[in-house]
């Protein structure tokens, strides 16, 4: 018997081509997903490698606005043009190259980070590691031109490019787009006028500007102030460079680079640990004290309940609970992040508490060269430098004065009394020297203190100053007093003091210097600034808007000094020569100012610079107008024969500290001849900043701000 088995369940059958299509259906669908999947993963790959090549290209910023000014200041200094291993470094293509290694653009993972994951055989999947080598690629000159920046000299770039600066230097010239040149020989031209306040033809060196829009508030973002700036173009596209691996298409952006040159202008600015708030004796600034505008101090101390309108500082700052800065107190950090902000939402965009390294591709720099601002002996020559204007020169007060004088001769090394002085001026564009004996006379038999003037029969002109004069020769003279304009040196005027020989002309200046002892017997040169004028004009020099500057130093040297003067110390020391300033309350005879510097202690025996004069043409600010005048010393006191019983101080207040010091600067400290601190209600004070160039001092400390701004399409 058979059996046959039997299916349990209804019948049915299989479509081949349902499953077939249904699979097929599944295999596109997973696909499709996948392929969406790898796109997604290149979208991300993609922004994920231009958000890298964001933040590269920010760090390289940061770190061009940290090296320029240091590689500007470089191409000033001595050697710098000596050879190609001294000149190269300062070239635009190794300040874009070393940036790229302080921002560690090459690789995606710092090498210590890569060290630290102690992972062998590590690859980086990021194809945007690279050696960026090829710096043409990633950094270019604007309007192709060649080179890597564009100089904003003697040309326009266009629409929402700064104005340029003008120069006839033809080393500035040629080498500006290759380094960047600092050098005094850029100037405003008519080329500028449009981008500044005030006539280019009046006010060629410095002008009015409008004050960038940054965090750094040496002055309201905005407001005017002045300055001269230099600034330079470039474009960049870091990712450019390995675009063939990458597939980044990225473009470039365009840069201007600004150095501007800021004269100090504020009431109080110093690049110095200052205190403020306070005297030194503890009593907190009172009524006496008005400050008008901000503060810049290098580092700041401020106590009590002082208030300012602004504080801007390089190295921090403390605020007592108390002060006010702004119209508003600070319990806590006011850099704390959110109180910005919160201030800026409440208050205005203006925020009045600012550091310089807040502010992204800012840089402040004070140029402070300490105690050598005061000696222009301390430096030797320098040659051979990339920039037509040398960095002392630039650098130092003490160099940069039209007029010297200097102490060269003593009694002996027991005995400092000077026996000899170097007066040095400017005639005709050309230094002089006129070396003047205090003890013996030019010729025999001639009192110290007269100069030869000429021959005899010639004539010299003494313009309006008034002379002695002497006629002869041999020690035989015949002598007239107070003579002015011209004279003719003859027998006809004098009559014949020596019969058959040939006579000369001699005259004797009312000398705007002289040697004079302090009661204290202490020996100081003594200064007559009122004087000067017509003691210029009987040397028939440069008259006192050339002549505006006065360096008073000890010429310390072993080839134009004698054996027996030591360099002044600084701090003072009561063994050091002093600096006595008087006759100086009427300087209108400076038409464009007047300034001192000195590395003597100096006692100021007159009121100084208290006469008015009339504005120079264009003038705009209201108020009285003095001479724009500057001292400059490492310590003043007040007070000749006595000390003083009150003083008043008007202008502005600097410092050439350190903010290292450990010890702040007290900037309204006044002491008396004696060297005694001044009570606080004996002091008032009234200090307001710079607004006009016509307010500048022939002789001032200067501060570079640099800024990088990136130039947008919608500017162009």
């Amino acid at each position: 018997m058979i059996q046959t088995r039997t299916r349990l369940g209804k019948p049915g059958f299989v479509s081949y081509v349902l499953v077939i299509s249904t699979g097929m259906i599944l295999t596109l669908l997973m696909i499709l997903t996948y392929r969406r999947a790898i796109s997604g993963q290149k979208v991300q790959s993609s922004i994920q490698l231009k958000m890298d090549y964001a933040e590269k290209e920010d760090a390289i910023l940061r770190s061009i606005v940290a090296l320029t000014p240091n590689r500007a200041i470089r191409a000033m200094q001595h050697n710098s043009n000596g050879s190609s291993a001294s000149r190269d470094p300062l070239s635009w293509e190794e300040i874009f190259k070393e940036s790229l290694d302080f921002a560690n653009a090459r690789t995606s993972i710092p090498s210590n980070v890569v060290s630290s994951m102690n992972i062998t055989d590590l690859v980086s999947g990021n194809s945007g590691d690279s050696s960026l080598g090829t710096m043409d690629r990633m950094f270019d000159a604007m309007n192709n031109e060649d080179g890597y920046a564009s100089m904003g000299v003697n040309r326009s770039l266009g629409t929402g490019f700064p104005v340029p600066l003008t120069t006839v230097n033809a080393t500035t010239i040629s080498r500006d787009g290759t380094y960047p040149i600092i050098s005094s020989d850029k100037k405003y031209g008519t080329l500028a006028q449009a981008g500044v306040s005030l006539p280019v033809g009046e006010y060629p060196d410095f002008n009015v500007l409008t004050y960038p829009q940054i965090n750094f508030g040496y002055a309201r973002p905005g407001d005017p102030f002045v300055a001269k700036r230099n600034w330079w173009a470039f474009a960049m596209d870091v990712a450019d460079h390995d675009d063939h691996k990458t597939l980044i298409a990225h473009s470039k952006r365009n840069f201007v680079l600004s150095i501007y040159e800021i004269p100090s202008q504020l009431a109080i600015s110093a690049s110095s640990f200052m205190s403020l708030g306070k005297h030194s004796s503890g009593e907190a600034w009172g009524e006496d004290v008005s400050i008008d505008g901000g503060i810049f101090a290098g580092k700041a101390l401020v106590e009590g309940d002082a208030a300012f309108s602004a504080l801007s500082s390089r190295r921090g700052m403390t605020l007592s609970s108390n002060s006010s800065i702004g119209g508003r107190t600070f319990d806590s950090n006011p850099f704390t992040p959110g109180i910005r902000e919160q201030y800026q939402i409440t208050e205005g965009e203006f925020f009045p508490v600012s550091l310089a390294s807040e502010s992204g591709r800012v840089a402040f720099v004070p140029i402070n060269r300490g105690a050598e601002f005061f000696d222009r002996f301390v430096h030797s020559t320098e040659s051979q430098t990339l920039s037509p204007t040398s960095w002392n020169n630039y650098s130092i007060g003490a160099l940069q004065c039209a007029m010297r004088l200097d102490i060269t001769e003593v009694e002996s090394s027991t005995n400092a009394t000077p026996t000899e002085l170097r007066f040095s001026y400017m005639q005709g564009g050309t230094r002089q020297d006129l070396v003047i004996s205090l003890t013996d006379g030019l010729d025999s038999g001639l009192p110290p203190g007269y100069l030869y003037a000429c021959a005899e029969y010639q004539t010299y002109d003494f313009g309006d100053a008034v002379v002695d004069l002497a006629y002869g020769r041999n020690g035989v003279y015949a002598f007239q007093n107070d003579a002015t304009g011209e004279v003719t040196f003859n027998n006809a005027r004098f009559g014949d003091p020596l019969v058959g020989v040939n006579k000369r002309g001699y005259y004797r200046p009312s000398y705007p210097f002289e040697v004079k002892k302090l009661p204290s017997e202490k020996i100081c040169l003594a200064v007559y600034p009122e004087r000067f004028k017509a003691f210029l004009e009987s040397l028939n020099a440069d008259d006192t808007s050339v002549n505006n500057s006065l360096v008073v130093n000890v010429d310390y040297t072993t080839m134009t000094g004698s054996v027996n003067l030591t360099k002044p110390s600084v701090p003072c020391t009561d063994l050091d020569y002093g600096l006595i300033i008087q006759e100086c309350s009427d300087l209108t005879s400076f038409s464009t100012g007047f300034s001192v510097v000195t590395n003597l202690r100096t006692f100021i025996g007159d009121d100084f610079n208290t006469v008015e004069a009339t504005p120079p043409s264009g003038y705009i600010p209201s108020g009285k107008f003095y001479p724009p005048c500057s001292m400059f010393t490492p310590e003043k006191r007040y007070g000749v024969e006595v000390d003083p019983f009150a003083v008043v101080v008007g202008g502005q207040i600097g410092s050439l500290a350190s903010d290292t010091d450990a010890n702040p600067v007290q900037p309204l400290e006044s002491k008396t001849l004696s060297g005694a601190s001044l009570a606080a209600d004996r002091i008032k004070v009234n200090l307001r900043p710079i607004t006009h160039p016509a307010e500048l001092p022939p002789i001032s400390m200067m501060n570079w701000l640099v800024v990088l701004e990136e130039l947008r399409a919608e500017f162009q």
